[in-house]
């Protein structure tokens, strides 16, 4: 009786993201600006969601200082484009070596040194509020008075140099979604996800079983690292303008892992899952309060609060896990 329903899982399962693909892939023939600036949002957040599951989901480090990366790719591929004009992939280039040496640095610091649990996550945000200072009075990128990249009319799309319609700008984050999922499962199902993940579930007794949990957790940061530099690179030449505050500040990096904390920490579809809830649920909120014509200052922060504590109370594992079985994808608990 077993093998069927497994069988009939796998089947639902690939049915589901069939569907999920097939309406993405067409989305911007139908959506509105205002809609495929919503999907923009929601694909960007998904995949920063799967590069923090890397550490903290496969590996079992929390980090709340990941805007430290994307800051990181922001700055260097927008500086290195409007001071000498070398466009985003070239930026790119350059973006993710940086973005991985500051995880590894940041790595090292922690691991060869047994930083673990909270003083790990606490070293995080030092690196990601170091960087926010520095960069607010760094002249190279202009400092507080942010870094702005020139915006000109487009008749066309420019893919090299991500000028160009929202929609171009929706494919190329849709394009590097799938490749971060794709990439998170081989990841996952490879030597190195099961060594992550004896990591995760006991540290102590994975050293002694003989994994070299230092190698293996440096890997998980420089990976996630870079991954997060280039949703960066997405970042500076979608919206045009750096401020260090903003982009490093630590209220972005929580903004950044509640997806993948709603959705289901470990899981690959829970950034997914928990992005889409997320924003509908955000923009839901927003649209209802404008029509009535309500402002409260820091809203969408407290609503982000009362979902996570509902998540956490009602569905511990996070919305994916708790989906995929009511919809037969998973065996249920015994």
């Amino acid at each position: 009786m077993t093998e069927p329903r497994n069988n009939s899982g796998h089947w639902r399962a690939a049915l589901l993201l069939a569907l999920l693909a097939a309406g993405l892939l067409i989305a911007p023939m139908f959506a509105g600006d205002y809609l495929l600036t919503v999907l923009i949002e929601v694909l960007y957040f998904a995949f920063v969601g799967q590069a923090w599951n890397i550490m903290m989901g496969f590996a079992g480090q929390l980090s709340l200082g990941h805007a430290l990366y994307v800051g990181l790719g922001a700055y260097t591929s927008a500086a290195l484009y409007v001071r000498f004009g070398i466009g985003p992939w070239i930026g790119l280039v350059a973006a993710v070596p940086i973005a991985m040496a500051a995880g590894a640095i940041l790595g090292f610091l922690a691991f060869r040194f047994r930083v673990a649990g909270v003083y790990f996550t606490i070293l995080t945000i030092a690196f990601a509020e170091f960087a926010r200072i520095g960069f607010d009075h760094l002249g190279w990128t202009n400092g507080s008075a942010g870094l702005f990249l020139p915006v000109a009319q487009y008749t066309h799309n420019d893919l090299w140099r991500l000028r160009g319609h929202p929609a171009m700008f929706y494919y190329v984050m849709l394009a590097a979604t799938v490749l971060a999922f794709l990439g998170c499962r081989m990841l996952l199902k490879s030597r190195i996800g099961y060594f992550w993940l004896a990591i995760r579930e006991d540290e102590q007794a994975a050293r002694a079983t003989g994994i070299d949990t230092f190698r293996y957790k440096m890997y998980a940061v420089v990976i996630s690292a870079g991954m997060t530099s280039f949703a960066g690179v997405f970042y500076a030449f979608y919206y045009n303008n750096l401020f260090p505050e903003q982009v490093f500040n630590i209220l972005r990096s929580i903004e950044l892992i509640l997806p993948p904390m709603v959705g289901g920490i470990g899981t690959l579809f829970g950034p997914i899952a928990g992005t889409f809830v997320l924003e509908s649920l955000s923009e839901g909120l927003r649209t209802s309060l404008a029509f009535f014509g309500v402002d409260i200052p820091g809203i969408k922060q407290v609503f982000f609060g009362i979902v996570l504590l509902f998540v956490v109370v009602a569905m511990p594992e996070g919305i994916w896990p708790w989906l995929s079985r009511r919809l037969g994808l998973k065996e249920r608990e015994p």
